[in-house]
């Protein structure tokens, strides 16, 4: 066991290293960088900020939470993400779970996937305190809205957009919470959690308690509740599948909506190029199109960024991205992630 004088040794280095780090902010001009050369093609890129990374720590078996500073940033809602562009170029959406009124800092908290892309590994295993890495945003495509009463699904690590949410909920709102993991100890901001909401939450570990029990939540839910539901795919299906007549339902995914049709191949036009490609069912329109127009702009692969979105000339869109609007969906779409309904497809590219 080590020695209390070595403990304290350990924990003041600890400390005046976290004093350098503030300094280091408040010295250099971390500012918004200009604007990033516009894509070849699709929507221009988020303006970039670079900031310094002052703490990266665990706050569940398998989360880490990291804390971004720098000095008068942009400021956000509820609900909000920042885009955080990785030393390895990877490009990974997290939602903010800090403080909206911090104009000095950002912070995020991530899982680590054992069998994802890389990203989470390379956010636990290579990020360090001291290193400064840009981030575009924030953006908000999961705004609370305005309603008479809220019933929040949050599944393990898609507690962090909704925290935000229940600070900032007036007192006396009607609002519940359930939130579920696969255990206790592997739920990020549980105390928070339970100081916030009292006897308005409803925590279902799995390995004690089983799979939740939505049509128990939902029951007597008032007309016009607002429910919001982030988590694992097979929570937000549960969440859809028990929604009560006349509540409106808020989901935020981790990754695409996958269809019911699956996936067929098609016909692709690119009409400025004077190109037509096959897609095929196991290829996604990015990867067709990148391998006749290698500078295409893309970035999250995962229809979040909307930096692959393109202008639709003619056909049947399956539109699977999380981002864009009804009325931006009318003319054109995501290739990174959605495909053609119709046998062919025609781009303005």
């Amino acid at each position: 066991m080590p020695k209390p004088r070595t403990v304290a040794l350990v924990a003041g280095a600890a400390l005046l290293a976290r004093r350098a780090l503030r300094r280091r902010v408040k010295a250099s001009p971390l500012w918004p960088l200009p604007a990033l050369d516009p894509p070849l093609s699709g929507r221009p890129r988020s303006r970039a900020l670079r900031l310094l990374l002052t703490a990266h720590e665990s706050v569940a078996e398998g989360v880490v939470q990291l804390r971004l500073e720098g000095r008068g940033l942009p400021r956000w809602e509820p609900g909000a993400h920042l885009d955080l562009v990785l030393p390895s170029g990877l490009v990974r959406q997290y939602s903010l779970c800090g403080d909206p009124g911090d104009a000095s800092s950002y912070t995020v908290a991530t899982r680590l996937v054992e069998d994802g892309r890389g990203g989470s590994r390379e956010v636990h295993e290579q990020l360090a305190e001291g290193m400064e890495l840009e981030v575009r945003g924030p953006r908000n495509r999961f705004p609370l809205v305005d309603a008479p009463s809220y019933v929040f699904v949050a599944g393990g690590i898609g507690i962090t957009p909704i925290l935000p949410m229940l600070r900032a909920l007036p007192d006396g709102t009607d609002w519940r919470l359930l939130y579920g993991g696969r255990t206790r100890a592997s739920m990020p901001f549980l105390e928070e959690v339970r100081t916030l909401a009292g006897k308005r939450l409803t925590l279902v570990a799995e390995d004690e308690d089983g799979r939740p029990d939505l049509g128990a939540l939902f029951a007597r839910v008032p007309e016009g509740t607002a429910v919001y539901c982030c988590g694992p795919e097979g929570l937000m299906a549960a969440a859809e599948a028990h929604l009560p007549e006349g509540a409106t339902l808020h989901l935020e995914r981790f990754a695409p909506r996958a269809s019911a049709d699956g996936n067929t191949g098609f016909e692709l036009e690119l009409r400025c190029s004077g190109r037509t490609l096959t897609v095929p069912a196991d290829s996604t329109v990015l990867a067709a199109v990148r391998r006749a127009l290698p500078d295409t702009a893309y970035s999250c692969e995962q229809g979040f960024c909307g930096t692959c979105q393109q202008r639709v000339l003619e056909g049947e869109v399956d539109h699977r991205d999380e981002l864009l609007t009804d009325a931006e969906r009318a003319d054109s779409m995501l290739i990174c992630v959605s495909r053609a309904r119709s046998e062919r497809l025609v781009l303005d590219l």
